[in-house]
């Protein structure tokens, strides 16, 4: 394949740009601005030349290929962080007929020279766009092989039953019994059990990477966009005493103790002759619906439409009426978001591997697969088991990967 660049810090000024260069030619290329680099993955302090011009001082590194995270000979230029000293180390490199890469080339590369699965690539991108504590364990795990590890572990037990009807069909003349051993409904249960357990916590996972939604709703001037301002000690939300200020949902992303949460104001609840309004209300509505959870903001706290078991019932406006919470002055608030992440803290708690919607297709087709009942003839049942051997697998990109390609490596930044 081409020899790739790219920078792999931010661009723009800063106290070191780093430049990273992966490919057949990377030592080539390195030793042609730097000189001779004879040990890899020692740091060397050198003058960068093209030609005569002379570039930067910079710190080098080479890797060589089993060593490196892409698999290929990497070399690593650590420049003084100014754009045009980037700029002018990447000409050098173009010169060389070496091109820039696409965004997740490198990721893309290491993941097609075996040094990480898809799970372990799709984890990486998750580590990137973590924005709490616990949108980063989640992507460690995911980043460290476990799903990897489990995929292994649950194709081991499938080969093993599979081998056991195998035999049952192979050597039906000889001394091996006929009819499936009772041990390969056994591992079967076994798998299936696992893979079910697994699929269920996936909801809970999901929903953790990609980020909580909770609902402010109920009646004009409740005081919800006040609320709103007040947890994220901004001014989010335009308040004013005229009702159906809010006509569009606002959301203020949060990091909630470690979960991601992104809180939503919406328009007061309310029937309104007044179209956009009107529009407004169903759009919260619909908002608020697929919200993982509710605050029910009224100055009786009463129940709104659409609560469910969980939601938060809220007394609005304490300083003017001495009960509840105050979103002006903040009285009760910190409560209010206890309340918040103990709901969303209890439903973490079911959290798994699983947490990309690939993943979890190819844990559906294996439990399908697994459906196998007694009395099917054993050609029939050791074809399920290669089918839900193939589905684990996928679930790793071992086989059946392509497809996902551009959607997982495109979200990587240039340069990852």
């Amino acid at each position: 394949m081409d020899t790739i660049f790219a920078e792999a810090t931010p661009p723009g000024r800063g106290g070191v740009s780093v430049i990273r260069v992966s490919g057949l030619r990377a030592r080539e290329a390195l030793e042609y601005l730097a000189g001779e680099v004879a040990e890899a993955r020692r740091g060397y302090l050198r003058t960068l030349r093209d030609g005569d011009d002379v570039i930067d001082q910079a710190l080098v590194i080479r890797f060589e290929q089993d060593a490196s995270f892409t698999g290929e000979s990497v070399a690593e230029l650590q420049l003084h962080g100014a754009p045009v000293i980037v700029q002018r180390v990447e000409t050098a490199l173009l010169s060389l007929g070496l091109r820039r890469a696409e965004a997740g080339e490198f990721t893309k590369r290491a993941f097609i020279n075996g040094r990480m699965d898809l799970a372990e690539a799709e984890g990486l991108s998750d580590l990137l766009a973590a924005e709490t504590e616990a949108q980063r364990k989640l992507a460690m795990r995911a980043t460290s092989g476990e799903i990897g590890q489990f995929s292994e572990r649950m194709r081991a037990l499938l080969i093993r039953a599979g081998a056991l009807v195998e035999a049952s069909i192979d050597f039906a003349d000889e001394d091996v019994p006929e009819d499936i051993p009772a041990e390969t409904f056994q591992l079967l249960a076994e798998v299936r059990a696992e893979l079910e357990r697994v699929l269920a916590q996936y909801p809970a996972t999901e929903r953790l990477r990609q980020g909580y939604e909770v609902a402010i709703i109920g009646p004009p001037n409740a005081g919800k966009s006040t609320l709103l301002n007040q947890i994220g000690k901004r001014k989010v939300a335009l308040v004013s005493d005229i009702a159906g200020t809010t006509r569009d949902v606002i959301e203020l992303r949060t990091d909630l103790k470690g979960l991601p949460v992104t809180f939503l104001d919406t328009a007061g609840l309310r029937e309104s002759d007044d179209q956009v309004e009107a529009m407004g209300v169903a759009l919260a509505q619909e908002r608020a619906d697929a919200a993982d959870l509710r605050i029910h903001l009224s100055p009786d706290g009463g129940k709104q439409a659409g609560f469910r078991d969980g939601d938060l019932l809220v007394r609005a406006k304490s300083d003017l009426s001495g009960a509840g919470i105050s979103g002006l002055t903040g009285e009760g608030v910190a409560d209010l978001l206890e309340s918040v992440y103990s709901v969303l803290r209890m439903r973490s708690s079911g959290v798994g591997l699983v947490s990309h919607l690939r993943q979890a297709d190819a844990l559906r087709r294996a439990v399908s697969s697994l459906e196998i009942e007694r009395g099917l003839l054993p050609e029939f049942v050791a074809e399920k088991i290669r089918q839900a051997i193939h589905e684990m697998s996928s679930m790793v990109g071992k086989i059946g990967a392509e497809e996902y390609f551009d959607e997982i490596f495109s979200s990587f930044c240039i340069g990852k």
